[in-house]
């Protein structure tokens, strides 16, 4: 009933710049947080951003001052600019949102299928 489909990963050099998007999707009734996560091989999944819905935002110590997380309400999307990639950003991103559905009351996790980052030294 509600999806989160990222796009926008890949391969990239260190120093260069991807932008993720993620897009929800179904029986959407509203959206409050929305967020990034990645995962890198062996490791637990780790929170990257994470933005309120008063748009306030919140970010891992690691990405402050290289990503900017943002959304589009109108759009239902989340994005993540990420910029001066370092090869340790390598992981699968993970989109996550808090969405009430229009058959329920209460808000619930949701996540993406996620998307490869990869970054070459």
């Amino acid at each position: 009933q509600v999806q989160l489909v990222e796009s926008g990963g890949g391969l990239v050099q260190a120093g260069g710049s991807l932008r993720l998007s993620c897009a929800a999707s179904g029986t959407i009734f509203s959206i409050a947080n929305m967020g990034w996560y990645h995962q890198a091989p062996g490791k637990e999944r780790e929170l990257v951003a994470r933005i309120y819905s008063d748009s306030s935002t919140m970010y891992a110590d690691s990405v402050k001052g290289r990503f900017t997380i943002s959304r589009d309400n109108a759009k239902n999307t989340v994005y993540l600019q990420m910029n001066d990639l370092k090869p340790e950003d390598t992981a699968v991103y993970y989109c996550n949102a808090d969405i009430r559905s229009s058959f329920t009351r209460a808000y619930r996790g949701y996540w993406g299928q996620g998307t490869q980052v990869t970054v070459s030294s």
